[in-house]
């Protein structure tokens, strides 16, 4: 069971602060990889929170595996985001105030695939024709655009 399940136990639906890697991936006409994620419906960047005793590099390499199927061999930091845009409220009324730690992911191996249930779809989308997004995902490309977060 993972850490913020088993802390759930104790706190139910209350708000946690919880630490989690996003990775931004990118192919070669500098779309983003997005998945659609299976609890919102919406679009969401690969990410996750950090479990006990990881370090957060480890997170973002476990979760864009778990969720892409991918291996990420390099990752580059980006940024650490937090605050009132980054709080997000779970379908099922948990509550989170996220503490994310941005990475790009400046390659990796594998093949592109939905590997867990966290997911509906994996696609790349041009960051001039995005889909519904789920409201962190939201907050990050906005960053991105307005080229406060320089990545592409």
């Amino acid at each position: 069971m993972g850490y913020i399940m088993n802390l759930r136990k104790h706190v139910g639906h209350e708000p946690l602060i919880g630490l989690g890697a996003t990775t931004l991936v990118f192919n070669e006409k500098k779309e983003i990889l997005l998945n659609l994620r299976s609890d919102t419906n919406t679009w969401g960047i690969p990410g996750g929170s950090m479990e006990l005793y990881e370090d957060i590099r480890e997170t973002a390499v476990r979760e864009l595996k778990e969720e892409c199927g991918i291996e990420a061999e390099n990752l580059e930091l980006v940024d650490v985001l937090s605050g009132k845009e980054y709080y997000f409220e779970y379908p099922n009324g948990d509550k989170m105030c996220t503490v994310i730690v941005l990475f790009k992911v400046l390659n990796y191996k594998g093949n592109i695939e939905i590997s867990d249930n966290e997911s509906k779809d994996l696609q790349f989308f041009p960051m001039d024709n995005l889909p519904s997004l789920e409201s962190r995902a939201e907050n990050i490309i906005k960053k991105i655009l307005s080229e406060e977060i320089k990545v592409i």
